[in-house]
């Protein structure tokens, strides 16, 4: 089922898991072992999670890594179906639409 815009996983991370456990962006990113820019980075949209950064998630904050890249998968697809008109291909070689019975 698609989403209509779907949160990026660093306002959820932000809003879900630095909020509620009053952690600043420098307390947050010593606990995942990152630099605080890239945590930065990812709560402001501006980067996604990586496989890697889903285990740190998965490990400090819980939910599943499975689910943090879900997540950003979503956002993804969102992102590129806002852009696809744009996106071109050769029709050559595109299958034919299945006819309706």
């Amino acid at each position: 089922m698609e989403m209509y815009n779907p949160a990026h996983p660093g306002e959820v991370i932000r809003e879900a898991c630095l909020k509620p456990l009053g952690l600043t962006v420098t307390a947050a990113a010593h606990a995942l072992g990152v630099t605080r820019k890239a945590l930065s980075d990812l709560l402001n949209g501006h980067s996604g999670v990586s496989p890697d950064m889903a285990i740190r998630l998965e490990q400090v904050f819980g939910s599943t890594a499975d689910a943090w890249l879900r997540m950003q998968m979503q956002r993804d697809l969102w992102e590129a179906r806002q852009r696809e008109g744009t996106i071109k291909v050769n029709q050559r070689f595109a299958k034919p639409a299945p006819a309706l019975a």
